[in-house]
């Protein structure tokens, strides 16, 4: 097996020179680089990156959090991260956490007991455990798609006043939600990366409220995620900009489940004065309101008009085709991984929270015509979806 000072003896370079090529840990004169790289190939040399760890306490691996199983968004989230820290060099260490807060804990050990250089992870519901491990032992982390000062602070326990979703909301029958309440400073400092929620949400009200409709329904996802309360937001932002008054009734909780869709939309449509159009804030939910708008023999858009937040493969295969707001899945996986390799190159810079925008994709459930290829921007314009926000350690 050839080793580095082959290449060395090869490239009629120093051993440090070799390194500094393979491991980009300094400028090198491109002819000597390209002398490096040729006798990399025509030697077969593989770096031990075992022994590099050793020696530069990295090993140039990332540990991912995500319930990419049970969520699909979450699968296409992957491909943006691997794709990213591959083209960078790292490879990852990928585990399931299911949205489960002590599940969750315990994936996270095993992954920093991996010796992963940094984590990139969406936080559940309930964090603190997570959240508490990681300041700890100082894990480089980057929180992805849901934030974690948006809905957990040190002095708020979950449910409390920074919980978007009432505690006592029956999450997965239909109940009525509550809007919240601002949440307290005090938050944990972390980089983070998202897309915009409030105002494609007002967005798609606002649309549905220009077709006519004066009840607009909204089933709203699991309580005490980030997502969740900026949805929620959103919604009563656009209820209030159409100049429609907010009726608690008609904003339900799904639980960001199908099933738990499916209840909440039969819910809605026993209220005596049901609404004429629905708004439901994940794919998983929207597969599951077509389900009960189905059993209940009610057409889309001609008895219930319908816009959803998420786009996904097969939405346009629906009759009538999806009205929606795409999220840029892929790009936010790329970006946490660049987020996260800025905070390890620099391990001192600001907490920052990177907001990416969403586009409104203009399908029929709503009860527009058709419009082949219409896709507008939802949210904030490209030139200000970067936001450094510092928030109490």
């Amino acid at each position: 097996m050839a080793t580095m000072t082959d290449v060395a003896r090869r490239a009629g370079v120093s051993v440090a020179t070799v390194s500094h090529v393979l491991n980009g840990t300094r400028p090198v004169l491109p002819h000597t680089r390209q002398a490096v790289l040729d006798a990399v190939d025509a030697l077969g040399y593989t770096p031990n990156t075992l022994a590099r760890s050793l020696v530069t306490s990295r090993t140039r691996s990332i540990g991912l959090a995500v319930s990419a199983i049970s969520n699909p968004y979450f699968t296409e989230i992957l491909q943006g991260v691997e794709a990213a820290a591959l083209e960078a060099g790292y490879s990852l260490l990928i585990s399931d956490p299911h949205d489960d807060p002590r599940h969750e804990r315990r994936v996270v050990q095993l992954l920093h007991e991996r010796r992963v250089d940094g984590m990139i992870v969406a936080p559940s519901a309930e964090p603190r455990e997570l959240v508490g491990y990681l300041r700890r032992h100082a894990v480089p982390t980057v929180f992805l798609d849901r934030l974690v000062d948006a809905h957990m602070t040190e002095h708020d326990p979950p449910g409390g006043a920074g919980d978007p979703v009432s505690a006592g909301a029956a999450a997965s029958d239909g109940a009525a939600v509550s809007p919240g309440a601002p949440v307290a400073p005090g938050a944990p400092r972390f980089d983070q990366v998202c897309a915009e929620s409030a105002a494609p949400t007002a967005l798609l009200v606002t649309h549905l409220a220009g077709l006519g409709h004066r009840r607009i329904g909204l089933i709203a996802g699991q309580s005490g995620l980030s997502t969740t309360g900026e949805r929620v937001t959103g919604y009563r932002e656009g209820l209030a900009a159409a100049g429609l008054e907010y009726d608690a009734r008609l904003l339900v909780s799904g639980n960001s489940e199908s099933d738990g869709a499916e209840r909440a939309t039969a819910a809605l449509l026993g209220l005596p004065d049901p609404p004429t159009a629905l708004v439901t804030a994940n794919n998983a939910m929207t597969i599951g309101a077509l389900q009960a708008l189905r059993r209940h023999g009610r057409s889309v858009p001609d008895d219930l008009a319908l816009c959803c937040f998420d786009d996904f493969a097969w939405a346009d295969l629906f009759s009538p085709r999806l009205t929606a707001i795409a999220q840029p899945s892929r790009e936010l996986g790329a970006q946490a991984v660049r987020v996260l390799l800025d905070r390890l190159a620099e391990p001192d810079r600001p907490a920052r929270t990177v907001r990416l925008p969403c586009a409104f994709v203009h399908r029929t459930s709503c009860g527009c015509p058709e419009e082949p290829g219409r896709t507008e921007a939802a949210g904030r314009t490209a030139s200000s979806t970067l936001t450094e926000k510092g928030t109490a350690s």
